[in-house]
């Protein structure tokens, strides 16, 4: 039971802060580069990707105020969503993304960022579902592929996860988030040198995003090589971004022995 109560905590601790495992249609980095849309946003001083907490803060009240006024514009919708988990209001998001749903139904770019929002929100079978309902098979989008598998990996269904990962890369071969993605998942199976050697090839693709390398400083720092791992997190963040990765990092590292008792407990057994 041991065991199983420190699984379930560590699964879910890599699925936050700097490990990105965590459900997006192109996965976007926590305190990297994101995909929001900054085109409808109002009096946006600079990117998303480069402000700080109080900054987010502001810009969710800034897009707050348009999304009053016109609840039912897609963009402006699927953007304060995006800032909303951004700040850490996954349930508020969640709420956002449903009115967005409900205007626009058949819409495949609403419903995969309403199955975002599902599961940042802990609901994944729903987010499952939806995602699924946004896919269609005569057209499949890779993007879908990357969000199913990672949901069915926090579903603990890792064997279903990878071969959608693999699918996803058959549509869009050497994508640097699927590729990151499929590190991601294991690395949660514990298979860390594995987990690396995607991480890495993630990282060197030409589109990988801060929240890319996050990923791999992670999968560094557990084997034990702090130091390059901190290398690692600190390259292209802001300071202020730098210090809470590597502090995020260094929480996770703490965890060691614990990681390394639930490795040799559950040896054999990596899905």
């Amino acid at each position: 039971m041991a065991a199983s109560v420190t699984r379930t905590s560590l699964r879910a601790g890599f699925l936050k802060g700097a490990a990105c495992l965590a459900i997006a249609v192109a996965v976007a980095g926590c305190a990297g580069k994101s995909n929001i849309t900054t085109g409808s946003i109002p009096k946006m001083t600079k990117p998303v990707s480069e402000m700080n907490a109080t900054e987010l803060r502001g810009a969710a009240e800034t897009i707050g105020r348009a999304y009053e006024k016109n609840p039912k514009d897609r963009t402006i919708g699927m953007n304060y969503a995006n800032v909303l988990r951004m700040t850490g209001r996954n349930d508020q998001a969640l709420a956002v993304m449903q009115q967005v749903a409900i205007s626009n139904p058949s819409d495949r770019e609403v419903l995969a960022a309403y199955g975002k929002a599902q599961a940042a929100a802990g609901q994944l079978e729903q987010a499952l579902s939806t995602i699924l309902r946004a896919q269609t098979p005569d057209r499949p989008d890779w993007r879908l592929k990357s969000a199913e598998g990672a949901i069915l990996d926090q579903l603990g269904r890792a064997g279903e996860a990878r071969g959608r990962y693999r699918e996803a890369l058959d549509i869009n071969p050497n994508e640097p988030s699927v590729l990151s993605n499929l590190g991601m998942s294991y690395l949660l199976a514990k298979d860390l040198k594995t987990a690396e050697t995607y991480l890495r090839s993630a990282a060197a693709q030409p589109g990988a995003d801060s929240g890319v390398r996050q990923n791999l400083a992670l999968a560094v720092g557990l084997q034990g090589r702090f130091q390059e791992a901190e290398t690692i997190a600190r390259r292209e963040l802001t300071s202020e971004q730098a210090e809470a990765n590597v502090a995020y990092l260094r929480s996770m590292l703490t965890q060691q022995n614990a990681w390394k008792k639930l490795a040799a407990d559950d040896s054999g057994n990596t899905n």
